[in-house]
């Protein structure tokens, strides 16, 4: 791995540890772009950078008691399946329409993480009674939906699973964020095993990107109290709509 990769890998690492999720959106473009993989092992690989994100994020919230084990373990289960099968039937859905796919989830996020900027960050809700936490019939097919997702893009998809916690199923905004980073590291897992045979995976370069990454999540983590995080996430926002841009800008160059 060159200086740039190093980098790269390493800001997608601080970017984890600054905001606690969201650098992994980055692994796909610096695959594609930086080390020039293909598009479908460049999606395979990025489960593999969204799995280790999402962990790392889940032990800081497992360890301030901030994770409901008791949706987030079905929910999981069933982005799991979803995320496996999906994976093994990504060949009949063309590169281009999962980078398209991709593309669209990136300019959503930012969207998502724009507005969040802009909320009291005090809103963050009341814990409420445990006992009154649920897994649904309508969760588990919002489940199913992350999973293939998850799959067919090569991210995790925070911003869909989190409101899903805290309007379906009665978490509050913080555990709900917990929770949704355990569940990204289980359907992450879950289609990254499914990619295993479909395409080729650089495993090396999986193996040093995801390493430098983690040493990268606990820089972040160190200065996380430095930078407010309201302009940490706007700047992420304006950072994911450029990479988007430049997407679709080189998408219709090949045109």
């Amino acid at each position: 791995m060159d200086v740039i990769g190093t980098a790269l890998a390493l800001a997608v690492g601080i970017v984890l540890g600054l905001l606690g999720g969201g650098g992994s959106i980055l692994a796909l473009p610096i695959f594609l772009y930086a080390f020039h993989v293909d598009t479908k092992p460049a999606i395979a690989m990025s489960l593999a950078v969204v799995g280790m994100s999402a962990f790392i994020g889940f032990l800081t919230h497992w360890r301030q008691g901030t994770v409901r084990l008791r949706v987030a373990i079905p929910f999981g289960a069933f982005a799991m399946v979803s995320a496996f099968v999906t994976a093994r039937l990504t060949h009949h859905v063309s590169a281009a329409v999962q980078l398209a796919l991709f593309t669209a989830f990136a300019f959503t996020a930012a969207i998502f993480m724009f507005r969040d900027s802009l909320r009291d960050d005090s809103a963050t809700g009341a814990p409420n009674d445990v006992e009154a936490i649920r897994f649904t019939p309508v969760l588990g097919v919002q489940a199913l939906g992350v999973g293939t997702l998850t799959s067919l893009i090569g991210a995790g998809g925070g911003f869909v699973i989190v409101p899903a916690l805290v309007l379906l199923a009665g978490v509050p905004v913080r555990p709900a964020v917990g929770s949704s980073l355990l569940i990204i590291a289980m359907n992450a897992l879950s289609g990254l095993l499914g990619y295993i045979g479909q395409v080729p995976i650089d495993w090396p370069l999986v193996g040093s990107f995801t390493g430098l990454a983690a040493v990268g999540a606990v820089l972040g983590t160190r200065f996380n109290r430095l930078v407010p995080q309201r302009r940490i996430k706007q700047g992420f926002a304006l950072l994911i709509v450029v990479l988007g841009s430049y997407l679709v800008a080189r998408r219709l160059a090949a045109l």
